[in-house]
């Protein structure tokens, strides 16, 4: 009898493991690092890597390619990343569904946002979530907001917090939470004569205006729409990733950019650059949450989600 109680051990052990090591290859297969990897999963980088080995040997593939500076999927670890976020998924659905209605929800959400949309919008949230929801652990990438749907599309997070597109993709959940205008934004002091300090008057004068912009993205689309309605071409004087980018470079004074209100208004360079009246108005960002439409079966996904209607 103990000989097979210590085999019932074992076998429950290994699939914990086995669970657990799917969690270890997410973490590493996202940051591409050990070190950082490691720390989130609190263990050793020695461990970590066995624990990789391990999967390695029981698929007989390589997930990584590896060497003393970098970290890279193959093919086949890309592969296997979607199979273990699905197991994941399916393994915190089984374990809630099996769990008593008044049980609180265990489990993992994936979440991507902005820098700045992580202390703007998501701080309140994840306070609230945490009181009602203790059980559930957040993990939250950020990044240049452009990304944002393409991550939750492709699986890669379960959550995001971004702009509405001009048309939603299919499959796609969305969930206001604020509108924030999209700005044109000039340095306070001139450092470059052909930065001007005030609104241009005429196409004409647009059209020698250093330019900042997106390297691509809602922003972009629109702006890139607005100077041709305005029958202008554009002086592009740098394509950035990322908005907190463009108001450090206006207010070096290289340029005048685009911003939506809600990164202005969280900028600690905010005193060192300031608004133009511009006409007509770019269409303002309407900032809220994504998900798949089928992961809102998920749970935990659902609790998350759930928090914009209370």
């Amino acid at each position: 009898m103990c000989h097979i109680l210590q085999s019932c051990e074992r076998r429950d052990y290994n699939r914990r493991m086995n669970i657990r090591s799917l969690k270890h290859f997410l973490m590493l297969a996202d940051d591409l690092h050990f070190g950082r990897a490691s720390n989130a999963c609190n263990i050793s980088i020695s461990a970590l890597s066995r624990h990789i080995r391990q999967l390695e040997e029981d698929l007989g593939v390589l997930l990584f390619n590896r060497d003393n500076r970098t970290v890279v999927l193959t093919p086949e670890g890309k592969k296997f990343q979607q199979y273990a976020r699905e197991a994941i998924t399916e393994w915190n659905l089984i374990r809630n569904d099996l769990m008593s209605s008044d049980a609180q929800l265990h489990g993992q959400v994936s979440m991507y946002c902005s820098v700045t949309a992580s202390y703007s919008i998501l701080f309140d949230l994840l306070n609230r979530f945490r009181v009602t929801h203790p059980g559930i652990e957040i993990k939250l990438h950020t990044g240049d907001p452009e990304h944002a749907i393409a991550r939750v599309i492709a699986g890669e997070n379960d959550i995001t917090i971004a702009a509405h597109p001009s048309s939603l993709p299919r499959g796609l959940a969305f969930k206001p939470i604020v509108v924030s205008p999209l700005l044109f934004i000039a340095p306070t002091e001139q450092s470059d004569p052909n930065v001007p300090l005030t609104t241009p008057s005429s196409p004409e004068e647009w059209a020698t205006v250093p330019m900042i912009l997106s390297e691509g993205g809602i922003a972009r689309n629109r702006i890139d729409s607005w100077f041709r309605k305005m029958d202008v071409n554009p002086r592009i004087y740098a394509q950035v990733a990322g908005n907190e980018a463009i108001v450090s470079m206006v207010s070096l004074g290289v340029g005048i950019g685009v911003v939506p209100k809600i990164v202005l208004d969280n900028s600690p360079l905010i005193d060192r650059v300031k608004v133009l009246d511009v006409k007509p108005e770019l269409e303002p960002y309407n900032v809220g949450l994504f998900t798949l439409k089928k992961s809102l079966k998920n749970p935990l996904v659902n609790a998350f989600w759930s928090l914009m209607d209370e």
